[in-house]
């Protein structure tokens, strides 16, 4: 049972993520060679306060 867990910036719209969640499990089902039915995509939103790349909180860059 393939999980992928998916970890990105708060703001993705529910459409969005479903469109995702459809094409990675596609994809994870047939490069596995399993049921899509086995598939799960757990998704975390994280603010951008939260989220530092080289000691920096995203939420000081600009977007």
């Amino acid at each position: 049972m393939p999980l992928i867990h998916v970890t990105l910036f708060e703001g993705r719209s529910v459409e969005q993520k479903r469109d995702f969640a459809e094409q990675i499990t596609k994809v994870a089902s047939d490069t596995l060679q399993c049921s899509p039915d086995s598939v799960d995509v757990i998704f975390e939103d994280v603010k951008r306060s939260d989220w530092a790349t080289a000691g920096r909180l995203h939420s000081d860059n600009p977007a």
